[in-house]
């Protein structure tokens, strides 16, 4: 039985920038210090990790970051989707609508989602595009700010899930950055990326994962790839 975990911005959807402005602005409310995140790298983080690290760069304490995370994600969140609501365009990736119901479809797999978004801004994002009750296990930003360790998180909700064991071999970690890759790589899954990111495909090719899709359009292919027969 296969574990399909996918990662949320740049593989399922587009959220023109949704997050990182839900983000910024709570941020700059919940700790009055500028965050600029123009030359920040943000892209396979985790969102505890971007807060961390703009915040130490402005100068706080980790301690005083740690101490008032709850209040800004609580902040991020309700930012997020009221910018959702009133219209803020989210869409899904291509082939993206078809190859998540079809793989969720399948007595051999269960589909889950692995993102450093934490739990609630992953809803509100996958929300819109009707896709969130495929999704039947997830591993957050907000369950660990180490991406690395999340495989195992959501391994665990599986296995709870539907009384089955999913050796690590037969979980696919799908993706649109090297960290997604390297997430694959520190725990034995197998790393699928695809470029409808922010990474092109030949820097995604450097990285060596065990699949490298240019995108998810032929979604025939891309399902006999993924869940061959």
């Amino acid at each position: 039985m296969r574990l399909f975990l996918f990662d949320i911005d740049g593989t399922l959807v587009y959220a023109h920038g949704a997050g990182r402005i839900a983000l910024t602005r709570a941020i700059r409310e919940t700790y009055e210090v500028p965050v600029d995140f123009d030359y920040y790298d943000s892209r396979g983080k985790t969102d505890p990790q971007i807060v961390l690290n703009l915040l130490l760069a402005a100068g706080l304490s980790a301690e005083a970051i740690r101490s008032r995370l709850n209040d800004c994600f609580d902040r991020h969140v309700r930012y997020l989707e009221t910018l959702i609501r009133d219209g803020h365009p989210v869409q899904a990736m291509p082939g993206i609508p078809e190859l998540v119901p079809a793989l969720s479809a399948r007595r051999d797999s269960v589909v889950g989602l692995l993102t450093g978004n934490i739990e609630r801004g992953a809803r509100a994002k996958l929300r819109p595009t009707g896709l969130l009750p495929h999704f039947r296990v997830g591993a957050y930003g907000s369950d660990d700010a180490d991406r690395r360790r999340l495989p195992a998180i959501a391994r665990e909700r599986a296995r709870a899930l539907t009384g089955r064991d999913f050796p690590f071999q037969e979980i696919l970690i799908i993706g649109d950055t090297p960290l997604d890759v390297d997430c694959a790589r520190a725990c034995g899954a197998r790393s699928v990326a695809v470029a409808t990111g922010q990474h092109t495909y030949e820097e995604l090719a450097s990285c060596a994962p065990d699949m490298l899709f240019a995108h998810f359009s032929d979604v025939d292919a891309a399902l006999l790839a993924l869940a061959p027969t």
